[in-house]
């Protein structure tokens, strides 16, 4: 893991680098060994305190912050790094509650719920276009039809929708939402956030 350490008016010494990189080191390889770079910045606050600011890559589109203050530099960073631990912490625990999840559902003998996912030809023109979108509606055999194969929509919560989302890097992702039994939708927007299509029950 690559870590960088910086002052904002603040001296940044042999000591302080080293006890900052063998924290991280540790954290991450007791939470998250994946991680793939850290930026740590100390500054002063209003009240003279040190303030300390970690950011890490943990992994593709997985980033984590954490903070800390203190009367000194290094105490600021261990306030900042048990911050950090603990958001590790809670993530692994999700992702094992998620893995474990995914293993009941494969191992359940109930019928899962399928769907059909299909792959439109993406045309420039818009009568083209719409003329595709008419022809899938009717079923008509027409070649705008790329791909097309089942896809199971799994019974999850947001959040594990959310994590599902986020582990296999998919752009878009039906569930049917196993508190309101209705179908939901967890997309990535371009500015990086989640949505949330929330349909209403019957």
């Amino acid at each position: 893991m690559h870590i960088t350490v910086a002052g904002k008016q603040v001296e940044t010494g042999e000591a302080l680098q080293t006890h900052v990189r063998d924290g991280l080191a540790a954290i991450t390889k007791k939470y998250f060994d994946h991680a793939v770079e850290a930026n740590v910045t100390f500054h002063r606050d209003n009240r003279s305190h040190f303030a300390c600011d970690i950011n890490l890559k943990a992994g593709r589109n997985l980033f984590m912050r954490a903070e800390g203050e203190a009367p000194d530099a290094h105490r600021a960073f261990e306030v900042a790094a048990e911050h950090l631990a603990k958001r590790l912490r809670r993530y692994r625990r999700r992702v094992n509650d998620h893995a474990r999840s995914l293993a009941e559902e494969r191992d359940s003998a109930a019928v899962p719920e399928m769907a059909r996912q299909v792959v439109l030809r993406q045309d420039e023109d818009e009568a083209e276009e719409a003329a595709a979108a008419e022809a899938v509606a009717a079923e008509a055999p027409h070649g705008v039809v790329v791909a097309e194969h089942p896809t199971e929509i799994a019974r999850l919560t947001v959040g594990e929708a959310v994590m599902r989302l986020d582990l296999t890097h998919a752009p878009v992702l039906m569930f049917r939402n196993s508190a309101s039994g209705v179908l939901n939708v967890v997309y990535r927007r371009p500015d990086g956030h989640v949505g949330w299509i929330d349909a209403p029950a019957a």
